[in-house]
C-alpha cells in the first residue's frame, strides 16, 4: 500500500479527519493551534478559533458541528460564523474534547481528556436529539471511537491504558446496551492506539501513537495488516476520496525529542495511502432536529 504526502502544514496535534461526502473534501484539526484546517481545488484553507477545537461531524453541505474545549457548536463552512448547540464540560478548565465521530443514527459520540494528559479525567458523551448525555467516565486519553457498518456496536480506547473496548448499541436509536467489553489489549506489546476507523467490511484500522503504523484488525481483533508512515506520532485514520478507498492519516509532533524531530522532517504533516481496493464507509450526517 502506498503511502505519499496530502497536505505538508506542520501540526502540533494534527487530529480528528473528515471526508465530507457531500463537498469531498478532507477537514482536519491542529488542536493546539486551535484551527481547522482543509484543501479544496488545490488551495489550503484553515479557519481559527479561540479554544481548541479536535473533532467533527458533517451537518449539511455548508455545516460542520465541532467539538471545543467547552462546547459542541456549529460552523458554516462558508461564511464562517457558528453558533453553540451544547455546552461541554465548560465547568472544568482542566479538560478539552478528544476524539469524536457521528454514529449511524445521527448523533455525535466526543470524549474529553485532561489538558495534561490528567490521570482519570476522560469522559465519552454521546449528543442526539439536543441531548448530551455522559456514557463513560474515568478515562484518560479518549480515542477509536468509530462504529461497525451494521452498526452494532461502538469502538473507543484509552490510550493511556493500551485498551480498546467495543460496546453494543440499540438498533433503534443508537444508545447503549450493554456493559464495554475489551476488544483489544495491546499493553504486553506497549502500543498506544489513537484514533480509528471501520472499513466497509467491519475491519477496524487504528493510529498507533509512536511506532509510524496504522493497523488492521478483523472483528476478532486479529491482526490483519499495518501500514507505515514516515512520522512516528500517528493520530487518526479516515476513509475518502470519490470511492472511500484512500486512508488519510494526522500526525504530531507534540512530545517528540529533539532527535526524533530531526529524524523525522514529515511528522506533523497528513498523509494519504492508496489502499489497494480496501474502502471505506461514508461519514453518516449529524441530526440535529
Amino acid at each position: 500500500m502506498s503511502v505519499s504526502l496530502f497536505d505538508k502544514r506542520i501540526c502540533t496535534l494534527g487530529e480528528g479527519p473528515l471526508w465530507h461526502p457531500l463537498r469531498q473534501q478532507l477537514f482536519w484539526f491542529d488542536i493546539l493551534a486551535c484551527r481547522l484546517l482543509s484543501q479544496r481545488d488545490g488551495q489550503r484553507l484553515s479557519w481559527d478559533f479561540e479554544r481548541p477545537v479536535s473533532a467533527a461531524g458533517w451537518v449539511d453541505e455548508s455545516h460542520l458541528l465541532i467539538a471545543d474545549s467547552i462546547s459542541l457548536f456549529q460552523l458554516n463552512i462558508d461564511k464562517g460564523d457558528s453558533k453553540v448547540l451544547t455546552l461541554l464540560e465548560d465547568n472544568n478548565s482542566l479538560t478539552r474534547s478528544n476524539d469524536g465521530r457521528a454514529d449511524p443514527w445521527g448523533g455525535f459520540w466526543i470524549g474529553t481528556m485532561g489538558r495534561n494528559a490528567e490521570h482519570q479525567a476522560g469522559s465519552i458523551y454521546r449528543y442526539y436529539q439536543g441531548e448530551l448525555r455522559k456514557l463513560h467516565s474515568g478515562l484518560t486519553i479518549t480515542n477509536s471511537i468509530c462504529f461497525d457498518p451494521q452498526g452494532r456496536w461502538v469502538y473507543f480506547s484509552d490510550t493511556a491504558q493500551s485498551l480498546v473496548w467495543k460496546q453494543t448499541l440499540d438498533s433503534e436509536d443508537g444508545w447503549p446496551v450493554h456493559d464495554p467489553e475489551i476488544y483489544l489489549d495491546l499493553s504486553k506489546q506497549q502500543l498506544n492506539p489513537d484514533g480509528a476507523i471501520c472499513d466497509r467490511s467491519g475491519n477496524f484500522w487504528v493510529a498507533l501513537w509512536g511506532v509510524s503504523q496504522v493497523a488492521c484488525f478483523n472483528e476478532k481483533a486479529q491482526l490483519l495488516t499495518t501500514i507505515s508512515f514516515p512520522a512516528s506520532h500517528l493520530t487518526c485514520p479516515a476513509w475518502g476520496g470519490e470511492n472511500l478507498d484512500n486512508l488519510f492519516v494526522t500526525s504530531a509532533t507534540l512530545d517528540l525529542s529533539q532527535e526524533d524531530a530531526d529524524s523525522q522532517p514529515q511528522a506533523g504533516q497528513t498523509f494519504l495511502s492508496r489502499t489497494d481496493g480496501i474502502k471505506g464507509q461514508a461519514e453518516p450526517a449529524v441530526i440535529l432536529s
